[in-house]
């Protein structure tokens, strides 16, 4: 796997670059727009990189520094965001702004990024904010109707509104009002 490339970025393709190293051999490799923005060609390079390999084609993400790198490979573990979705991610904002609206829950923050809706930036935030080691507070999210009915059940049987509400959030969304109920009295007893 290629982890790191070291060279000149000889030229600049829209959001891609050709970085030649000092072997000779040139490597094509998508780089976040804040990056290609803050230099020209020639000029001295280095990234760390992301190989994704798919049947018909192999292409290198490259990010400036080793945090860009970790937090694409942690937004690739979100259900529905693919490479391409995940890099956009990066490319749009500083990586502390992506951090602090993860902690933050804030969705509106995703509802921004262009191509991405609402369910996919509270998808981010409810994979990531445990791995960020920041409390997801679900009452700062928008809840349904159907939602809030499940947690006045759960808290009408004697369960905590904190333990309702985080057996709510690991609940698949596609179950009925009677099953959510179901499956959060199993997860929290």
């Amino acid at each position: 796997m290629i982890g790191k490339i070291k060279g000149t970025l000889m030229e600049l393709d829209n959001n891609a670059g050709l970085i030649e190293t000092l072997g000779g051999i040139s490597y094509h490799v998508y780089l976040p727009s804040f990056l290609i923005s803050t230099i020209e060609p020639p000029t001295p390079i280095e990234v760390y990189t992301y190989l994704l390999v798919r049947e018909d084609t192999l292409t290198l993400f490259g990010f400036p520094t080793k945090k860009h790198l970790d937090l694409f490979k942690m937004l690739l573990t979100v259900p529905n965001v693919g490479p391409k979705t995940a890099f956009s991610i990066i490319s749009f904002c500083q990586i502390d702004q992506l951090i602090n609206a993860i902690k933050e829950n804030n969705n509106y923050f995703f509802s921004q990024i262009p191509g991405l809706g609402k369910k996919t930036g509270m998808k981010i935030i409810l994979e990531l904010a445990p791995k960020l080691k920041s409390e997801f507070e679900l009452e700062k999210m928008h809840l349904s109707e159907e939602d809030k009915t499940v947690i006045e059940a759960l808290v009408s049987l004697g369960v905590k509104t904190n333990e309702a509400k985080k057996a709510l959030s690991q609940l698949p969304k596609n179950l009925s009002l009677e099953e959510k109920i179901k499956k959060a009295l199993k997860m929290v007893k």
